[in-house]
């Protein structure tokens, strides 16, 4: 996306900071030199972090009690200067010492280290140091030898951690050494859909990610990866991702110290880089956990959420912080070990960026869960005799394969139009239902291909379970409604299934739906053409073809008619006259009729 909500793009930077203070009275701003901080005290260790703009809610939204004390913003994804480092440093004398965290770029680490230099240089009792976090596992060592790894997401939780024990009181020596620790036994790695954007930059497509495309390894600088590849699905996507972060086979990228034998256990974070949507960033946790416990890694704590973004990137980030199976002390310096870093990860911490983060073990007994679905089928109740027999089993199967078969085809069509003049989920939606189907076919035992009413009642459970919705609504009770009839007017399965019976079921299954639904023909809804194949095929039902081809005629006639019902309601109305599009869920309806009219065919 190229369009941004700025006022003019060089005051990006102050105009967000301001904000963040307005929202966090607790922060105080230096505009001059684009810095978020709070008062410092002086029985603890300050901290400071510094970065460029663009990856909220870092820096700023890490500032406050439990975590940092100052963050120093440059403009969007360049570094601050050593000038802004150096009165951060400046405003927080007094205390226990100052600790900046960096990322490791370039720009970030020579300007800080500048303005520690010249900080100990104007006052050489001044105890100011620094940690550069380098937790990219993209960059190999041949092609980091001179510049290391770049920094990303785990920085965070160096926050974190190393804020909660400066909180505590500790010395400057001991949040240092935590700090160092839990950089380098982290991890992180991205990948991105499409490379962002810089407010008041040129729009670039020459870096374009192609539709199907994805770029393993990017930075938080829209820098591109080291690989590209087509996007099959999240579970390839992110145990690709996890066996780079977890290797150590592979010399060039083992970073972290993995044993593999069973006793690991780490901390995981799922980071948005930006444009991905909560429903994604759900499936990628819930992949990661799987890949992670498959794999005999132990996560202790899942954290998932928003914390270094590289602005509107639609991507994600997977970082994993190796916990020690061992104490590891040193003379007269602070034990570290697993419950230590997890107490201070837990600690309580007011800050903004930092919210809903659990303190527990995640619940790994989701992914162990087997669903027990419940078959329904009414054909083997005591109380329910066997429904009609169809005219043809073999035609009543193939023409339900049919119909499935249609509607997954014409899934982009239907797409299409829904993205035009709805909210672009009914191609998908029906997809859903007929591969539901589909896949039920597979065994005679799901589906009771005998038993006309049997069948129907369990495609309408199947449509109401795996459609959802209101199309999932509207086709169950239809299908339910359907199901009824035939079972009724089929004398309980001594009378066939002929075509006389069908159209009777099917003119009482519409006029059933019209009960539960305001639609009414002509609607510009899925109701124009079941209305025109239902009054068709009950004034002649020996003309299956003419019925179909009425639907055919009214789904394409609700491309001129205003909308009264549904989404489209909603919409500017001329737009909608003016659009020439058909109705997605009516040609949804009819692209179902049409399978069935190609099997009948096939059959003759």
């Amino acid at each position: 996306m190229d369009k941004h909500a700025v006022n003019d793009p060089k005051d990006a930077t102050v105009d967000s900071l301001r904000g963040l203070a307005y929202a966090n009275p607790h922060l105080l701003l230096d505009v001059a030199n684009k810095t978020v901080f709070v008062k410092p005290e002086s029985k603890r260790v300050a901290l400071i972090c510094g970065g460029g703009t663009g990856h909220e809610p870092a820096h700023a939204g890490f500032v406050g009690e439990g975590m940092l004390s100052a963050a120093v913003c440059g403009s969007v994804f360049a570094s601050p200067n050593s000038k802004q480092f150096a009165a951060a440093i400046k405003r927080m004398e007094g205390g226990r010492g100052t600790l900046l965290i960096v990322k490791n770029y370039t720009g970030d680490a020579l300007n800080a280290g500048l303005a520690l230099e010249k900080a100990k240089a104007a006052a050489p009792s001044a105890d100011v140091r620094m940690v550069i976090v380098g937790d990219d596992v993209s960059v190999g060592r041949e092609a980091g030898a001179l510049v290391g790894r770049r920094g990303l997401a785990a920085t965070v939780l160096v926050y974190k951690i190393a804020g909660a024990l400066a909180a505590q009181g500790e010395s400057l020596d001991n949040v240092e050494r935590v700090a160092k620790h839990v950089a380098e036994h982290s991890g992180t790695i991205g990948v991105s859909f499409a490379h962002c954007h810089v407010p008041g930059s040129e729009k670039d497509d020459k870096s374009k990610l192609k539709d199907d495309e994805a770029e393993l390894g990017c930075g938080i600088h829209n820098e591109p990866g080291f690989e590209s590849f087509t996007l099959s699905s999240a579970q390839k996507l992110v145990g690709y991702m996890l066996e780079k972060l977890t290797s150590t086979s592979d010399k060039d990228r083992s970073f972290v110290p993995f044993k593999h034998d069973g006793s690991d256990r780490a901390i995981l974070l799922v980071n948005n880089l930006g444009g991905l949507n909560a429903l994604e960033l759900g499936i990628v946790m819930k992949e990661a956990g799987t890949w992670l416990m498959g794999h005999r890694i132990t996560v202790v704590r899942a954290l998932s959420g928003t914390f270094m973004t590289s602005l509107n990137m639609p991507g994600f980030s997977l970082s994993l912080v190796l916990l020690p199976t061992e104490k590891q002390t040193e003379p007269e310096q602070i034990t570290i070990d697993a419950d230590m870093l997890l107490e201070l990860l837990d600690a309580p911490t007011s800050v903004p960026g930092w919210r809903n983060v659990s303190k527990t073990e995640p619940n790994v007994d989701v992914f162990q869960l087997e669903a027990k679905e419940d078959k329904r089928k009414p054909a083997a109740d005591a109380d329910v005799e066997a429904g009609p027999k169809p005219t043809d089993d073999k035609l009543f199967v193939e023409a339900i394969k049919s119909a499935c078969k249609s509607v997954i085809a014409a899934e982009p069509e239907i797409t299409k139009y829904d993205r035009e003049m709805g909210d672009g989920d009914a191609g998908q939606t029906l997809k859903s239902g007929a591969s539901a189907v589909l896949e039920q076919l597979k065994s005679t035992a799901d589906i009771p291909t005998d038993d006309v009413a049997a069948a129907l009642r369990v495609i309408a459970d199947t449509l109401e379970d795996k459609m959802g919705g209101t199309s999932g609504a509207l086709y169950s009770i239809f299908f339910s409604a359907l199901a009824g009839h035939l079972q009724t007017k089929g004398d309980g399965g001594k009378a066939k299934a002929d075509a006389k019976l069908w159209a009777a079921s099917v003119e009482h299954a519409f006029n059933r739906l019209l009960t539960y639904t305001h639609a009414r023909p002509p609607s510009r809804t899925l109701v124009d053409p079941l209305s025109a194949f239902a009054t068709t095929f009950s004034l002649s039902d020996d003309d299956f073809d003419g019925a179909v081809q009425a639907a055919k005629d009214a789904a394409e006639n609700t491309a001129a008619l205003p909308a009264k019902v549904g989404r489209t309601a909603y919409l500017d109305k001329d737009k909608v006259g003016k659009s020439e599009i058909p109705d997605a869920g009516a040609w949804g309806v009819w692209r179902l009729l049409a399978g069935i009219q190609e099997a009948r065919r096939a059959a003759q």
